[in-house]
């Protein structure tokens, strides 16, 4: 791919901590060193979340036919300019950019498309059957203000269709966001879309962008004047409240769409009217990536107020050949894994909270504990989550420390049920108390548990 040193960008790093602060605080009480702003620790009872957002994710995309990849947290930098395009905010203020030892640009990922379709090319794919249906989930990086739902590290869920230049393909991609999104029990959901146009019929409309806001230039903020004549599109995704004002009664994009890109969206929406979705046509959608084409849209959630959409992509046919493909067709879709766990929070939707274990062992004695850890591996083999003591606790404290975690058994094994081949089972919650033969200990707590062959839990 190249250095990608043809185009200098700000390198932005993390403040740290002076190796002479840390110096001077030796002896004393040591710094603390705290999570980077705009990052986060995702800790038990939250991360059960997160487990069953992304198995979610996983399970509707293979039903859809689209099979994983995982491409490398950074990229030559080159690729993101290349791909993502220049006069956008994400290559000239948000990306994590450095150099290496050995001189070359390197990015953070700040998006998965660019990554996925260098995959694509490096690896051939375009020499298999066609569409290839990729979908990922991984940490993105942008250097942006933190806010409700987005950092700058945040995690995304996408998917890319290459190889298919037909309607149904931009429909699939929305479908299979909606479906998901419906799986998890949200609601109150709209569909945005626009059709920015391709290459040809988009020149007639850069040109009037311009003619209408010239005269307003002194008016625009910086960054849209310098926008005005090398990108002006990126005008109307400006959130400054002066630009939106100017560019409220801008000229739309459709009144200047050739009949192929007129085609192409009117056979996307009757697909949505098909599968009985709602949308909206929004002609200031224009997205804030250069390699879109066509079809662009959003899914947005009104409850989030002003950062309301929790999905967004649309079609970009020229950006294989953008960064060194063959000319291949592609759409696909990004969501923030953050913003969109913060969306079912606000919506009620279900979550899972921390859980304690099946089984709680409590051994007296070094014998005992030989016994449990033991008898646990056979309980562990059968899908049942077991732990015991690790601390040297007494009876006491064990069940005190097996009712705080909230496990649902606890098994006493000491001096006594070791001579009698047994243990005491009590039921947490307030049940009765019963004695069971050690041997026998796992058949008892699969078959009271539910689990199957398969070693996970009958739902």
């Amino acid at each position: 791919m190249g250095s990608g040193r043809s185009l200098p960008l700000p390198v932005v790093f993390i403040p740290s901590y002076r190796a002479e602060d840390i110096q001077q605080n030796q002896g004393a009480m040591a710094v603390r060193i705290q999570v980077p702003k705009g990052t986060q620790d995702i800790l038990p009872g939250e991360v059960e979340k997160w487990h069953y957002v992304e198995e979610m994710m996983r399970k509707v995309a293979f039903q859809y036919g689209f099979q994983e990849i995982r491409t490398p947290l950074f990229e030559h930098t080159e690729l993101f300019q290349r791909g993502i395009g220049t006069t956008t905010d994400v290559v000239e203020k948000e990306m994590y950019t450095f150099e290496d030892k050995g001189e070359r640009s390197l990015t953070l990922r700040p998006e998965g498309t660019a990554g996925a379709a260098r995959a694509f090319i490096e690896h051939s794919y375009v020499a298999r059957p066609q569409p290839t249906k990729f979908y990922y989930i991984g940490p993105i990086f942008r250097y942006e203000r933190p806010q409700a739902g987005r950092y700058r590290q945040h995690h995304q869920f996408g998917v890319e269709i290459f190889g298919s230049p037909q309607p149904i393909a931009d429909a699939e991609v929305i479908i299979l966001a909606l479906d998901l999104f419906s799986r998890l029990g949200l609601a109150d959901l709209t569909v945005k879309l626009n059709n920015i146009g391709c290459p040809t019929c988009r020149q007639s409309y850069r040109q009037a962008l311009i003619d209408y806001l010239t005269p307003a230039s002194a008016d625009l903020c910086a960054d849209c004047r310098n926008r005005l004549t090398r990108n002006p599109l990126r005008v109307l995704d400006c959130k400054q409240d002066t630009c939106q004002t100017i560019v409220a009664n801008a000229p739309t994009i459709t009144q200047h769409l050739c009949l192929g890109c007129l085609d192409h969206f009117g056979r996307v929406l009757d697909y949505l009217r098909a599968a009985d979705v709602k949308y909206e046509v929004d002609p200031k959608i224009v997205r804030g990536l250069d390699y879109y084409t066509r079809t662009v849209f959003e899914i947005v959630y009104s409850g989030l107020g002003a950062q309301s959409t929790v999905c967004g992509g649309g079609r970009y046919d020229n950006l294989i050949k953008t960064v060194g493909g063959s000319d291949t067709p592609g759409v696909g879709f990004g969501m923030g894994i953050e913003r969109l766990l913060l969306t079912l929070e606000k919506n009620g939707c279900y979550l899972p909270s921390e859980s304690g274990p099946d089984l709680y062992i409590a051994a007296i004695g070094d014998e005992a504990l030989e016994k449990a850890f033991a008898a646990m591996y056979d309980l562990r083999n059968a899908g049942v989550h077991v732990v015991t003591d690790l601390m040297g606790r007494s009876l006491k404290a064990q069940l005190k420390y097996a009712d705080k975690i909230k496990a649902r058994y606890v098994a006493v094994l000491g001096e006594a049920e070791l001579a009698a081949g047994q243990v005491q089972l009590k039921q947490m919650d307030g049940g009765e108390d019963i004695v069971i033969a050690l041997p026998n200990l796992a058949d008892w707590i699969v078959e009271k548990l539910g689990f199957d062959a398969n070693k996970e839990e009958v739902k």
